[in-house]
């Protein structure tokens, strides 16, 4: 089980898209080098308003290509960093994973998944409409996200497209993720 990293994307200040870079750095315990969300504590500006001192469990966020395609395929053109992903990937069932798996992405990095991306109104600012692509309810009324997935950096270490993702699962019972 792997895949493969599409895209990568940060920005140093606060927008709803990351631009894209040839490679990214992760920084154990912070998140992506020179990105507004790294940090040991809380960046996101809904959670900062929340608490401050909680720790930040959303350092990385990545989302799969499939869903972009998916997306485009509905009249969303959605390309990678738009929506504020750090890492795109392909051929990984990223929303499958439980929590605490660690993905091994390139050469070094180490990253443990945390939970869901919890998407915001924001999202329709980008694109009208594009909230309920990403958001919906099974038909047991549950919630279902599809915004990607956020985690923490284990180890730090370059990141680059077209490097590797091996999937290393955590001990059973697996538990699913939820939002975080």
């Amino acid at each position: 089980m792997g895949g493969t990293v599409v895209a990568v994307s940060s920005n140093a200040e606060y927008s709803f898209s990351k631009a894209n870079r040839e490679g990214i750095t992760l920084l154990a315990g912070l998140g992506v080098e020179g990105d507004v969300h790294a940090g040991v504590t809380v960046k996101h500006r809904s959670r900062v308003a929340q608490d401050p001192t909680r720790p930040n469990l959303r350092q990385v966020h990545l989302i799969h290509r499939e869903l972009l395609t998916e997306l485009g395929e509905s009249g969303y053109d959605v390309a990678p960093g738009a929506l504020g992903e750090n890492i795109t990937t392909e051929g990984l069932d990223l929303l499958g994973l439980p929590v605490g798996t660690v993905l091994r992405i390139g050469p070094e990095a180490e990253v443990e998944i945390t939970g869901l991306r919890n998407p915001c109104a924001q999202i329709d600012d980008y694109r009208s409409g594009l909230l309920k692509r990403v958001v919906g309810r099974a038909e047991d009324g549950t919630i279902v996200r599809r915004a990607g997935i956020m985690g923490v950096v284990r180890a730090g270490g370059p990141v680059r497209p077209g490097d590797t993702i091996g999937v290393e699962l955590p001990a059973a019972p697996h538990r699913p993720l939820e939002r975080v």
